[in-house]
């Protein structure tokens, strides 16, 4: 009697087990849009390049994503690999924070280079990531995009830049805030060589990114509701003493007063860019 009892228990434990693992794994498969609160299935999501199929939102892409959704297959050269951050100001616990997210991410720093094509066309092309600590700039950061410059400019080929920031890393203070004047500098030689330049904003492009290399594209576009600006709207109202308009900081809104040229679904994206880089070449 007593083994029969111990062994529905544990029948009874491993059915339980079983329903959570499968509740868990199912949990995985979906993801809410925050925008028309539908549920909807990962893999359809990844499949209509995390565009959410009911109302249009364009979900924050990793680097690995957008590559993959850009570059022509088997093109992607990657550049400037071995920059990685370091600590200038021994700033505590900085470091144990990067490596942790290095194990989590996968990648070494809030941005990818490299040289590749897009239809066919090459082109030099920086991705950044806002899985990696918001994609803030720090030295790692403005390394690599300088790198990525320097590199356009020695092979006398276009440059498109996909920015996503939360701003400069204050981790590395003065030294972080150094690489809004090095990024500019280098996009001004770009200019000097007579490249083209391509900037694209995606959600959320802020702070020392925007100040700095973001806004210095020949053209530059943007993703469909991206939010974008340097300080933050309730910094801005509590500065100014005044009510921000309706929609201030969106795509939508920048693009009506001409701070961007073109808003671009991300399903154009790819021929969009390639004909661009046509036009100037």
């Amino acid at each position: 009697m007593i083994i029969d009892k111990v062994k529905k228990v544990n029948e009874k434990e491993e059915k339980r087990t079983r329903n959570e693992k499968a509740a868990d794994m199912m949990i995985g498969k979906w993801v809410k849009c925050d925008q028309c609160k539908e549920i909807i299935y990962k893999e359809e999501l990844h499949q209509n390049l995390s565009v959410c199929p009911n109302c249009g939102k364009h979900f924050r892409l990793s680097a690995r994503r957008r590559i993959k959704q850009i570059v022509d297959e088997g093109t992607f050269q990657e550049i400037g690999k071995g920059i990685t951050t370091n600590d200038p100001l021994h700033f505590e616990g900085y470091l144990k924070k990067i490596e942790g997210l290095k194990e989590k991410t996968k990648i070494e720093e809030a941005v990818q280079c490299g040289i590749c094509e897009i239809e066919g066309e090459k082109a030099v092309l920086a991705v950044m990531d806002g899985n990696f600590l918001m994609g803030s700039m720090g030295y790692a950061v403005g390394e690599r995009i300088t790198l990525s410059i320097e590199t356009a400019i020695q092979n006398k080929l276009p440059l498109v830049i996909f920015c996503v920031s939360g701003g400069a890393r204050m981790q590395e203070g003065i030294i972080s805030l150094m690489q809004m004047a090095k990024t500019s500098a280098a996009i001004a030689k770009l200019k000097e060589a007579g490249l083209f330049y391509l900037s694209i904003l995606t959600d959320p492009t802020t702070g020392g990114v925007t100040a700095s290399f973001a806004s210095l594209g020949d053209i530059i576009l943007a993703e469909p509701k991206a939010l974008i600006g340097f300080a933050g709207p309730r910094v801005i109202e509590q500065t100014i003493k005044q009510k921000l308009p309706e929609g201030f900081q969106s795509a939508e809104f920048l693009l009506e007063h001409g701070f961007i040229d073109k808003i671009v679904e991300r399903k154009d994206m790819k021929t969009t860019i390639a004909k661009l880089i046509r036009l100037h070449q």
